[in-house]
Formats: C-alpha cells, structure tokens, sequence
C-alpha cells in the first residue's frame, strides 16, 4: 500500500471524528475539534485524489467513514448491536476492499498526464 492509499484511511479516520463532532459538540472545544477534525480529513483527501483516481478514493473514504462512525456509535454511544448492521457493514467493507484491490495504483499528475 502506497503512501496515498494511507492519506485515504487517514482521511477517513478523521471523518469518525468530525462525524461524532457533528452530533455531539456542546461548547467551544468540542467544536474546535470537530472543525480541526473536518479540515485534517479533507486536506488528506484532497491530497490523495491529486494522485489517485477520485471516484475510488471517494467511494472508500466513505465506505470507512461510515463503517467506522457506525462501529463508534455501537462501542461509545450505546447504540443496539444488531445482526443486519453487522452484516450490511461486512458488505461495505469488501465493496472497499474491492474497489482498492481493482484500482491502479499508478500515481498521475492531472489528467493530462
């Protein structure tokens, strides 16, 4: 794995948090985090889609996004463990995988090259 295939997880882990920011901030700092949160991860996109195909590296920042704030919300908000999120997440999840492991990895500059 490449140094902006990380950029994307790194990107998406950072989406967790402003996501949960989005729901739960109450004062100043929890704000100021989720801001700082939302810019880290949008920096790290953006600098991975100079590099890799945009579509792709959208569809997985997403996918991890979304599995990630689910699996938070079940781990550090109480939300109901249930099988079928279990099962649609596993689903996202190798549509991710998927989509990583049929991308080129071929690193471009623009779309003119």
């Amino acid at each position: 794995m490449n140094l902006n295939w990380m950029k994307v997880f790194f990107a998406a882990f950072f989406e967790v948090f402003w996501v949960i920011g989005l729901k739960h901030a109450d004062d100043f700092w929890t704000w100021s985090g989720t801001v700082v949160s939302i810019i880290i991860s949008f920096y790290a996109l953006i600098m991975a889609g100079r590099k890799l195909p945009v579509g792709t590296v959208y569809a997985v920042f997403v996918g991890l996004g979304t599995a990630g704030t689910v699996i938070s919300d079940i781990l550090f908000f109480g939300e109901p463990l249930e099988m079928k999120k279990i099962i649609f997440i596993v689903v996202l999840l190798i549509g991710v995988i998927g989509l990583k492991m049929v991308t080129n990895d071929n690193v471009t500059e623009g779309a003119d090259s």
